[in-house]
């Protein structure tokens, strides 16, 4: 679990709505160095982490509070996501952000729903795009557009979502935006689940059923030194004596392509789950390095998970 840094002076961000508005405070800064760490709202102490890395990183901080119809799908309520604006204005001016960009959808596409849209491409179609057709397509489209609007040089994300992660790092990359996209350790509550919005639906005893998922990514990676086999073996035995987690996928992956790794692989793979528990998906994974002296990890060693090491055992 990530450990926050010294705390930040609380300010008063200013809170714009509009295009217009952005592009006045967005003048006003002194300097070009601006970080922007994007989100739904519903604000936690992940939030607070990321906003808080990308004050030490960055002369100033835009966060955007922004729910994006495209990135639901038809069986995905969007009216039930938690809007708890108050509280993220709270979080926000305790974590020393200058600018929260609040926009309504009619202001994010004024022509109404884009015609024109980012894809994710085939990364875009495996595990959380196998269960959420089109969400990664809505989610690109929207954090190009921001970035775009905000003119943020550094752009702060969580490991939890790792494929979101990768996916704005390839559309970063492939289509030249000129900002850096770095990534955050996922912040975990003392009893190690990790941190989401989601939780807020979770009963007392869903949360309870909810603490395998995070088990089972540390048996997973205890067994790091012992090879790929061993790894999902152990994850898998913690998820099964779990009958109320319903798995969608329990993967180890390499971490910029998504496909499952061999047995020989040695180098940093991605252990990642997604289940429900009650009504509630959710999502969680580890970086962990396979092979000898290997485990878990925070984040990839790497910016680029491209150049992610994966060698033929000797």
């Amino acid at each position: 679990m990530t450990e926050a840094p010294t705390t930040t002076p609380t300010t008063t961000p200013l809170v714009v709505n509009t295009r217009a508005e952005l592009r006045d405070a967005r003048a006003a800064l002194d300097g070009e160095d601006v970080a922007v760490v994007m989100t739904m709202g519903a604000l936690h102490e992940g939030h607070a982490q990321l906003i808080r890395e990308a004050r030490l990183a960055a002369e100033h901080v835009i966060v955007t509070i922004f729910l994006n119809p495209l990135q639901f799908g038809p069986k995905e309520d969007l009216s039930r996501y938690p809007r708890t604006f108050d509280d993220d204005m709270k979080i926000a001016s305790d974590a020393g952000v200058d600018i929260v960009f609040a926009p309504t959808p009619d202001v994010v596409y004024p022509d109404g729903d884009p015609g024109v849209r980012v894809s994710a491409g085939p990364l875009g179609d495996v595990l959380e795009g196998k269960s959420r057709p089109g969400h990664f397509d809505g989610m690109l489209t929207v954090v190009g557009k921001l970035l775009h609007l905000t003119g943020a040089r550094r752009a702060f994300f969580g490991q939890k979502d790792a494929q979101q992660l990768l996916l704005i790092r390839r559309m970063v990359r492939d289509l030249d935006f000129p900002v850096d996209v770095v990534s955050v350790p996922t912040v975990r509550e003392s009893d190690g689940l990790a941190l989401s919005s989601r939780n807020t639906y979770l009963t007392a005893s869903d949360r309870e059923v909810a603490l395998c998922l995070n088990r089972a990514l540390a048996a997973g990676a205890d067994q790091a030194a012992y090879g790929p086999s061993a790894i999902r073996r152990a994850a898998r035995d913690v998820v099964v004596e779990e009958p109320l987690a319903l798995v969608d996928y329990l993967v180890l992956v390499h971490p910029s392509t998504l496909q499952d790794v061999p047995e020989w692989y040695r180098g940093e793979a991605l252990l990642a789950v997604a289940a429900r528990v009650g009504t509630t998906r959710l999502i969680d994974n580890t970086p962990v390095l396979v092979g000898p002296g290997g485990g878990r990890l925070d984040v990839f060693s790497q910016p680029d998970a491209d150049s992610t090491t994966a060698r033929p055992a000797t």
